[in-house]
């Protein structure tokens, strides 16, 4: 049976989502490899994740909520790519959605908000890097005008194995 779609909102995260953000988080660190993060996190540890991403700039959080009980659906975002000075024009983004709440557009939602957001500032680039596999996060970022960049063979182990990341880009 499919998911049933909801009316959701998306607006900036605020430090009142943490505890939220976390759990969802969470889960991915748990049960996936679409992280590579091994050890889970606990709302304190990820406080400075949280506060790296202010309203406005290159580097920000959006948040998906349920439009009637304002429970958090999902997050996207877009951080630094790399450290260095030169790649400043260049973001990564990611996606998370709430275990209950996917294949019920909240991707999508996320991502039209955060590159409406990203639209109005000095970034040239957007990568996604996707450990592989995963189809929805695939055709989410063909949707968005990703293209596949290359993919790192065996660049992550996790669970017992190692996991492939395609890279993907987007021209902004």
């Amino acid at each position: 049976m499919p998911s049933q779609r909801v009316e959701a909102q998306v607006r900036p995260g605020i430090e009142e989502d943490l505890e939220a953000l976390t759990a969802i988080y969470n889960h991915y660190v748990r049960e996936t490899a679409i992280t590579f993060d091994t050890a889970v996190f606990t709302p304190a540890e990820r406080r400075p994740w949280l506060l790296s991403h202010p309203e406005d700039g290159p580097h920000r959080l959006m948040v998906a909520t349920d439009t009637g009980s304002q429970r958090i659906l999902g997050y996207a975002t877009s951080g630094p790519y790399r450290p260095k000075p030169a790649y400043g024009t260049s973001v990564e983004t990611s996606v998370y959605v709430a275990p209950d709440a996917g294949r019920r557009g909240i991707g999508t939602l996320l991502y039209d908000a955060l590159f409406q957001a990203l639209a109005r500032e000095d970034v040239h680039r957007a990568y996604a890097g996707i450990a592989q596999p995963n189809e929805p996060s695939e055709r989410l970022h063909a949707r968005f005008g990703f293209r596949h960049a290359g993919t790192f063979r065996e660049v992550g182990r996790k669970f017992g194995r190692y996991w492939d990341v395609a890279w993907y880009e987007k021209e902004l």
